[in-house]
């Protein structure tokens, strides 16, 4: 790993780490904490998200044009000033205007920060890459949550005050770390940075004939909405009422997801980075689809509270495993089918669908709680759907594009090398177009 990619991870897991501080306790803050209730709070999270929705759109041309390193510093300084005011507001404006604020921030900078670990990384070292901010993220979230945790005081609104202004000086010091990035003069693959920034043409609609990439919005989206947009939602409504589990429970079951993906993200990588990305997402969902029985199997209500309680936290476990194999995968796909110019656009369209998927996670609370086993159905149906549409799009991904590790094969045997080890796996449709340009070295 390179300096500037250490420079990227290191300030990206001190960000989240930062954000863990607050995500837990903004609903308290809001409703309890400054006496607003539950319907402001509610609309903090709908300001926080519309202001992700708002911003996104744009981002990613202006990455392609500026490159990502102004964005971050602009998203760090919007998100940072966002945060601070949110912990000095008593009112539901500013509440409302702060958090549009660092709602956006945030957003933008996920695509900003992918966009500089494909720049920074080759095909070869893409996968590791990415599973190491995943890894940094969860492990900053956690940590920044549990000291969140011994700080917060219901009866002390000071202390909130101090959380936000924490995650607000978190952000300044990412600005200010990658302000020191030296982003590489080299491209590590053709497609993957724009030679001339200013000409990276087409947009969305670019994209939206690029039918692989479509696919895999409408993939993102299914596995955002059917993971992450349910933790804290419908799947939570599910436990306390179909299951019976206390919040204490709830809270553990969260903690397994995360010590799940932290302890597996190394393991889980030596076993999908030599793999066929389409296959692993298929997997994820065949995973996933076992969680969600497990999960119906804990509100049936035919053993004790301690099974119900542990088959519910090994339903949050196994996501985890599934989010820890994910994470090499989805995200260096989307650069490598993002065409030369369009990489922000591309890591921005995807952080788009992400945000929409969950906006619209919490319509499963009605059927969660309501009508549980529908909902355990609904999902169970939805996981196999996942691994469904994975093995579609595999038939649309080039060799290198479905298995990334031929990019090494290539880099030391040729693009006839490649072929011959990929033909011994599977044929390649006539429809899939050939490679992309050869892969050079990057010293970073």
């Amino acid at each position: 790993m390179g300096a500037a990619m250490r420079r990227i991870q290191a300030g990206n897991a001190l960000t989240a780490f930062g954000i863990g501080f607050t995500v837990p306790f903004l609903y308290i803050y809001v409703a309890q904490v400054r006496g607003l209730g539950s319907m402001a709070a509610t609309s903090a999270f709908v300001a926080f998200a519309l202001g992700a929705l708002v911003a996104l759109p744009f981002t990613g041309r202006v990455i392609d044009r500026r490159g990502p390193v102004p964005v971050v510093m602009g998203a760090a300084v919007a998100a940072s000033a966002g945060a601070l005011s949110l912990g000095l507001s008593t009112g539901i404006a500013p509440i409302l205007l702060s958090a549009l604020a660092l709602g956006a921030g945030q957003a933008v900078m996920q695509p900003a920060l992918a966009t500089m670990i494909v720049w920074c990384s080759t095909p070869a070292t893409r996968t590791r890459s990415f599973a190491m901010q995943f890894f940094m993220q969860n492990l900053g979230l956690g940590i920044g949550g549990l000291i969140g945790g011994q700080i917060v005081d219901e009866s002390r609104p000071a202390s909130f005050t101090l959380l936000f202004g924490i995650e607000a000086v978190m952000f300044l010091v990412l600005a200010g770390v990658i302000l020191t990035v030296k982003m590489p003069h080299a491209p590590s693959i053709k497609d993957a940075v724009p030679k001339d920034p200013s000409g990276a043409g087409g947009g969305w609609q670019r994209l939206v004939r690029h039918k692989a990439m479509v696919q895999l919005l409408v993939l993102g989206f299914v596995i955002f909405f059917a993971c992450y947009g349910q933790f804290e939602s419908g799947l939570a409504a599910f436990g306390t009422e179909a299951a019976g589990i206390s919040p204490s429970t709830l809270g553990f079951a969260l903690a397994a997801n995360t010590g799940a993906i932290v302890v597996a993200q190394f393991v889980v990588l030596r076993l999908v980075e030599k793999r066929r990305r389409s296959r692993v997402i298929a997997l994820v969902g065949l995973i996933w689809t076992v969680a969600w029985v497990i999960a119906g199997f804990s509100g049936l209500g035919h053993g004790s509270a301690t099974m119900a309680a542990a088959a519910f936290v090994s339903t949050y476990a196994l996501f985890g495993i599934g989010e820890a194999m994910l994470s090499p995968t989805m995200a260096p796909l989307v650069a490598d089918l993002a065409p030369e110019g369009s990489v922000g656009q591309y890591n921005s369209a995807f952080a788009l669908v992400k945000q929409m998927a969950l906006a619209l996670g919490p319509l499963g609370v009605p059927l969660g709680a309501g009508v549980p086993m529908l909902y355990i159905g609904t999902f169970v149906v939805v996981s196999l759907g996942i691994a469904g549409l994975a093995l579609r799009i595999g038939k649309r991904l080039s060799p290198e594009q479905d298995n990334p590790s031929l990019s090494r094969v290539v880099a030391q045997g040729g693009p006839a090398v490649a072929a011959k080890a990929f033909a011994a796996k599977t044929p390649v449709p006539a429809s899939v177009p050939a490679p992309a340009a050869a892969i050079e070295s990057v010293h970073a």
